[in-house]
This record gives structure tokens, sequence and C-alpha cells, in this order.
């Protein structure tokens, strides 16, 4: 699970569940291939495509020295129908 970092919800993400689609980040480095297998076997479903694109890092300063932020790889997952990933949820517990 170190190859996909965190899952995405903006409004086009949230209007692509709609149509079985899962938007996620991952490391640059990770291929599309490597993504697809590790779903399936993480969450047990089909993947009938995936797209990608890899978005630049930001750029960020600390003092005179200019720098960048890591880029990353954006993965919009499409599962077969009957296939869904549940959402990943945090459970607190208020006594503790």
């Amino acid at each position: 699970m170190d190859r996909i970092t965190y899952a995405i919800f903006t409004d086009k993400s949230i209007r692509l569940l709609g149509k079985k689609k899962y938007t996620s980040n991952a490391e640059s480095g990770s291929t599309r291939t490597e993504i697809k297998h590790w779903v399936e076997l993480f969450f047990g479903v089909k993947v009938i495509a995936m797209n990608s694109h890899r978005l630049p890092g930001k750029g960020r300063r600390v003092g005179p020295i200019m720098g960048d932020t890591m880029h990353y790889r954006r993965m919009i997952i499409t599962l077969q129908p009957g296939y869904s990933i549940p959402p990943l949820r945090k459970n607190f517990n208020k006594n503790t």
C-alpha cells in the first residue's frame, strides 16, 4: 500500500464515483501495471481501465534557496460492474 498515497475527493472525482471510477495519487516512480495489480490484490476487484497523468511538484522557497516538492502521479481507476472499493475510514473512539 506504500505506492498509493491517498484518495482524491474533488468535485470531478466525486462525480466520477457514480461511473465506478476512483481517483487517487500515487508515487511518481510507480507504473500503471504495478498500481493495477496492487488494487486488484488489495481490494479484490477487477480493473477495466486506468488513466494516469503525472503532475509537477510545486515550487517552495526556504530562505534564498528555491526548491521543488516531489511530483506525483494521479490515477483514475475504472472498475468492472458489480465491483466497488469501500470508503477508507478511520474509526475514532470518543471514550479514549
